[in-house]
């Protein structure tokens, strides 16, 4: 049955050269054709090819002659309407007319049923082909076709030189001959809509494309290659092709529900609402629950926010994702700035550069409200706010900027403008005092700009940094401590704590700070050697014998027992590495260990020439060489037989760092 009215089957009409062309367009407009969004959620479900239904019936005019000439077609009311007895699932009496439409222009027609050959010469054999089947003349004969059709035709004019009869798109690639294969827009979605069911995404947008090249006024094609494009995650695309579908059938209700589905997953509840209720029938239920269920948690999501509950605000945007907003611009840029109030700083850069991913939220949210401001003024608002804990302070500034031309006349955005122009100045001002050794003054400009951001770990480790140049050790390690409340990995502010613990001689603390520093900076040696000085001068406090103990140098050879013990039993890591000069294993490991000594000068390295030491050899039970221990205060915690440079260094971070 077609897709439009009944009005067809009311007022017999001749058929012209764009009926023939329109039925083409009905026959790919099928209903069965197009994966609605339930299928597309739901890639299980089966997705129909196109499929032509009923007989195409053909008319007498009472004008007609042997030339098949015809009078001027008129077009009824009722040729843009659905079978309305098809949607209402009411028993088919009599067959319905097909529609087509091409490059040509459309029409419509109707006559009783005849199955007859057409009156006059309409192909030049006499003969009459089904679409596809017809070969192409190696003659000379006219390049005249029939648009489209599945049975026998009935009066009506031939397509001069149509474009629908010689398509020539390949699909699946050359035939032997080196000739594109025949294809029709029929063939192209059958095989798209095979790879769409198993979630082939990319290869089914590659048969729609070439359905919607055939045929690029098809709303069924377009509506195909939006399904694809939205499988895809090329949301953007898939909004432009559920448009042009809408524009050229604004009745299609597979069009409106597959663009409700993608505004769903921007977090566009109006956007989506809209469209659901434009299909012109009684909504999905179960859509209609899905927008209900982001439109309740947006709300909460508000609400948290206001109270500055952000743990419940992060779980509020978790739940809008969970519920189909998965792609949601703003709901990310939400999830950032709780991320950000809640000290996860890395977490809320590293959510909003994937919220900026998302193109396609941009266009359509410029005029929607989020928050109280319109959702991209938003977005950059939280932009301004992480990036100025980060200390990217000249990009702040941008963000804001940008915030404000976008919603001019909100209050926040307003406040945080001049804020972040306040920091900015203060923290300009506070560093020029520092480099001119005025410390006091700088210490004074970190304060002023922590009066317009209390929670920027950036002034605090600054302002650390004058107190320690004053020798106000106490004062210093409390800004430390803040800024690494606020960002826990802060590197700048652990260096200066573990220098402000070793100034007080707090050496255990000092020596847990470097040892966390000494994992984030494992080449560093300016860290390893405050990390030595450290461990020894706790060992000192802690009254052992530390006068042996040397900082780096080359890896010691030792041929007795006793001196191996007490290396063994130092607190801290040691490594021993077992050789023999005359092993060419060895001769390749050697330069390794030599290297992993100067690249980690805090940990004790010993050598043992095993033909010169065979006792040492046999005590510590070495059969093969070249082995590699690793002892940790005392206790052996690894043994390596020929290990290799890459076994050797992820040995040593793994437990000496």
């Amino acid at each position: 049955m077609s897709r439009l009215g009944d009005a067809w089957a009311k007022s017999p009409k001749p058929i012209s050269a764009e009926s023939v062309s329109e039925r083409f367009d009905s026959m790919l407009s099928f209903e069965g054709n197009k994966p609605d969004a339930k299928e597309f959620t739901e890639l299980a479900s089966p997705v129909s090819p196109l499929r032509i239904s009923g007989t195409v019936t053909a008319a007498t005019s009472s004008s007609s002659s042997s030339s098949g000439s015809s009078g001027k077609p008129t077009h009824n009311a009722g040729d843009r309407k659905w079978d309305s007895a098809r949607e209402r699932g009411q028993s088919k009496e009599h067959s319905s007319p097909r529609s087509f439409s091409g490059v040509g222009g459309s029409s419509s027609a109707s006559s009783p049923v005849v199955n007859s050959l057409p009156a006059g010469n309409i192909c030049p054999s006499g003969k009459v082909g089904k679409m596809g089947m017809m070969s192409r003349s190696t003659g000379t004969a006219r390049n005249d076709v029939l648009g489209s059709g599945t049975g026998n035709y009935g009066h009506g004019s031939i397509l001069r030189g149509g474009p629908l009869g010689s398509v020539k798109v390949p699909i699946g690639g050359e035939t032997e001959s080196g000739r594109g294969k025949r294809a029709d827009p029929e063939e192209a979605t059958r095989a798209g809509n095979e790879h769409y069911k198993k979630g082939h995404f990319a290869e089914a947008l590659k048969f729609y494309d070439r359905a919607v090249q055939m045929c690029p006024n098809n709303a069924a094609c377009r509506n195909n290659r939006a399904a694809a494009l939205s499988g895809l995650g090329r949301l953007e695309e898939a909004v432009k092709e559920c448009e042009v579908a809408i524009q050229l059938d604004p009745a299609y209700g597979k069009a409106h529900h597959r663009l409700s589905g993608i505004y769903l997953r921007l977090g566009q509840v109006d956007y989506g609402r809209r469209h659901l209720l434009l299909v012109g029938q009684q909504p999905d239920h179960t859509e209609v629950l899905k927008l209900q269920t982001v439109e309740r948690h947006l709300g909460r999501c508000a609400e948290f926010r206001r109270l500055g509950d952000w743990k419940s605000a992060l779980r509020e945007a978790d739940s809008v994702a969970a519920a189909g907003a998965d792609s949601s611009l703003f709901i990310n840029a939400l999830r950032a700035e709780a991320l950000l109030r809640l000290h996860h700083l890395v977490e809320a850069d590293s959510t909003l550069s994937n919220a900026f991913k998302y193109e396609i939220g941009w266009s359509l949210s410029f005029h929607s409200k989020f928050l109280g401001m319109l959702s991209n003024s938003y977005i950059y608002f939280v932009r301004a706010q992480v990036e100025m804990a980060l200390g990217r302070f000249e990009n702040a500034v941008a963000s804001v900027e940008k915030a404000r031309q976008l919603d001019p006349r909100n209050v926040e955005v307003s406040v945080m403008w001049n804020n972040v122009n306040s920091v900015v100045r203060a923290r300009s001002q506070g560093n020029e005092f520092f480099n001119s050794a005025k410390f006091a003054d700088a210490s004074i400009a970190y304060s002023e700009g922590l009066k317009y951001d209390p929670s920027n770990p950036v002034l605090y480790c600054n302002r650390a940094a004058c107190h320690s140049k004053l020798g106000h050790w106490e004062k210093s390690l409390e800004d430390c401590n803040e800024a690494l409340r606020i960002q826990p990995r802060y590197v700048k502010a652990l260096l200066r704590r573990a220098a402000s613990y070793a100034k007080l001689e707090q050496w255990m603390e000092a020596v847990r700070d470097y040892e966390i520093l000494r994992r984030e900076l494992p080449t560093d040696t300016v860290v390893a050697e405050a990390f030595f000085h450290a461990e020894v001068a706790l060992k000192a406090s802690l009254g052992e014998e530390v006068s042996d103990i040397k900082f780096g140098g080359e890896v010691e050879m030792t041929t007795g027992q006793k001196k191996l013990q007490e290396t063994i039993a130092l607190t801290g890591i040691s490594v021993v590495y077992f050789l023999s000069a005359s092993n060419h294993h060895c001769a390749q490991t050697t330069p390794v260990v030599e290297a992993l000594c100067a690249r980690y000068p805090s940990l004790n390295f010993m050598k043992v020439e095993v033909t010169e030491s065979p006792a040492i050899a046999k005590v510590e039970n070495v059969r093969i060489v070249p082995t590699v221990k690793i002892y940790k205060n005392g206790v052996k915690v690894k043994e390596m037989i020929c290990p290799s440079q890459q076994v050797l260094e992820f040995s040593l971070q793994h437990y000496g760092i």
